[in-house]
């Protein structure tokens, strides 16, 4: 591509609306343009790069097995109620009306239109399995759009769909994914990690996130440096602190503590450990109408936090929340900051992290402004509490699988694959004839990668103070050719073309700044750019018979002889 032919729009200061970035520095080289909170124009030179990741994707999702289709942006609200997330989705769900007051949705997913297809074209056993995808624009209604591509209301996924005879076919498909996911990310050059998950509004009971590492990115990864397990921060299991509860060795004392409602604060003015006292946290669930709500007390640590996933994921507690300061007052007595298990006013479910479950001798709330129970044990000063895991994990806790302790990083979520099981298919009546003749529920996955959130994961986890650095898979461009004084020298004009076209020839997605630009604006466009390889042709090195090679990475141009360098170029690529 000769720029002089193809449209290029660079600034030299970051937008000040930008607040990361990715964001700024795809507004700075032109690749993207903001229209609106959310929503953006993806200009030519960003659109090369998005084309790119599609190419990647539908080449190993082809290599899979799946089969493309493309579904509607628009989808009828009746699928949507057949399955409950009309009114489950939320906000973020776009709501539209036609000329005849008939509602439909923005698709945010496909799961409802997809199952629909399934239902209507999907009659024996013989059809299945079958794994339909699509690459297509999708709709979600931010509350707060933010982080330029990362976090904009429209954007493009790919999003793939797997129906099974039965749950051992589902999981052969899921796994078939993971590994084209594993591919995908792979042939991009990320530094990713593949996490258990939640499964979130999709539903489903195995998921696993597709993370780009980033220091800006927005989830907490955990993860053991000495195994392969990782997890998302919502899904990792916190194993207890304290393998076995000590014996008491403290009496049950009503100990001042005047100004001290936090549990640092609490610790700092009796001289204990953080770790000795214990955080509460009041939750309610909504009875039926006209009955008082259930009042929930989650107990952990002092110096842990409250793991609401978790939390959502016990028996009774789907639908909880937080109480509210009346409810408080009712339950306890007194204002949050004193809370705890000991001589509430009416019942509350108690439920205590596996770690306070073996903690003795410790420090709760006596329900009573400026006051604290010290030397409160289970059993002898309150009832065996219910245990469950509703921490959040912290660095050093031992991990899981029993192989080291875990680690945290940060990541950005580029992609996510759920076993979905009936969840979709028996609300709509998604069946097939077995072989036996008999009526079976198809069994379902769902696998999504963001299209256009892949730009801004790779520019955050890979750019410098002068720019961005793309890999070479997803480069606007993979290499330019600068030449100096192009618009002077005709032997600088004539060496460049003719490496142009040696490279063209070869394959290779090459750029000629033909615009006779300045050297110092031409070669920072391109570093702030970030094409990932760059020949700089000069009349000085011409009469030296050499072109100067560097990869955006590197410090300082190699020289290359003239007539090795289309050659040198096409070998670092292959690199």
């Amino acid at each position: 591509m000769k720029i002089s032919q193809f449209f290029l729009s660079t600034q030299k200061e970051d937008p000040a609306d930008a607040e990361v970035r990715s964001q700024a520095l795809m507004l700075r080289a032109g690749m993207i343009k903001k229209l609106a909170a959310g929503l953006y124009t993806y200009m030519p030179l960003g659109l090369r790069s998005i084309r790119k990741v599609e190419a990647i994707v539908r080449e190993e999702m082809n290599r899979a097995g799946a089969i493309e289709l493309l579904m509607p942006l628009i989808q009828p609200a009746e699928l949507w109620q057949e399955t409950g997330r009309w009114d489950k989705f939320g906000p973020e769900l776009l709501r539209i009306k036609d000329r005849h007051e008939r509602d439909f949705v923005v698709q945010p997913t496909s799961e409802e239109v997809i199952t629909d297809i399934a239902r209507s074209e999907i009659n024996s056993w013989r059809q299945l399995p079958v794994n339909f995808y699509h690459i297509q624009t999708k709709f979600r209604d931010e509350r707060r759009p933010r982080f330029g591509v990362m976090r904009a209301r429209e954007f493009t996924m790919k999003d793939a769909y797997s129906f099974d005879r039965d749950f051992e076919g589902a999981q052969r498909s899921y796994q078939t994914m993971f590994a084209a996911y594993q591919r995908i990310f792979q042939r991009f050059g990320f530094e990713f990690r593949a996490v258990a998950a939640d499964s979130g509004a999709i539903g489903g009971s195995l998921s696993h996130e597709f993370h780009v590492i980033a220091d800006t990115g927005e989830d907490q990864i955990v993860y053991c440096p000495q195994s392969d397990y990782a997890a998302n921060i919502e899904k990792a299991e916190a194993l207890p602190l304290i393998a076995q509860r000590a014996a008491p060795t403290e009496p049950l004392r009503k100990t001042p503590t005047p100004g001290a409602a936090k549990c640092e604060d609490v610790a700092r003015l009796l001289g204990l450990p953080l770790q000795r006292t214990v955080k509460s946290v009041v939750l309610a669930v909504d009875g039926a109408e006209g009955a008082p709500p259930q009042i929930v007390l989650l107990l952990v640590r002092g110096d842990h936090e409250v793991n609401e996933v978790k939390v959502g994921k016990l028996p009774g507690l789907a639908e909880s929340r937080m109480a509210s300061e009346a409810e408080i007052l009712a339950a306890f007595g007194t204002p949050p900051g004193y809370l705890g298990p000991i001589g509430t006013r009416q019942p509350v479910r108690v439920i205590a992290d596996r770690t306070v479950a073996n903690m003795s001798d410790f420090v709760v709330g006596a329900n009573e402004a400026d006051f604290h129970y010290t030397g409160v044990n289970w059993g002898r000063d309150l009832p065996e509490p219910e245990v469950a895991d509703i921490r959040n994990v912290q660095a050093g806790d031992p991990s899981p699988d029993g192989k080291g302790q875990l680690a945290i990083c940060r990541g950005i979520e580029v992609g996510h694959v759920f076993y979905l099981g009936t969840k979709y298919s028996a609300a709509m009546g998604a069946t097939f004839l077995d072989d036996k003749g008999q009526t079976r529920t198809m069994e379902m996955g769902c696998y999504g990668i963001g299209i256009t959130r892949i730009l801004g994961a790779c520019i955050e986890q890979n750019h410098d103070a002068k720019g961005m650095i793309w890999p070479d898979a997803i480069a606007p461009f993979t290499v330019v050719i600068c030449p100096i004084g192009y618009d002077r020298s005709e032997a600088v004009r004539e060496q460049a073309h003719a490496l142009y076209q040696q490279l063209i020839q070869a394959g290779v997605d090459v750029a000629l700044d033909d615009r006779g630009e300045r050297p110092g604006v031409m070669l920072g466009d391109w570093e702030l750019i970030g094409v990932p390889h760059r020949v700089v042709v000069s009349e000085r090195g011409l009469k030296a018979g050499t072109v100067e090679y560097q990869h955006r990475r590197d410090t300082a141009p190699t020289v290359v002889p003239l007539a090795e360098a289309a050659a040198l170029v096409q070998a670092r690529l292959s690199c």
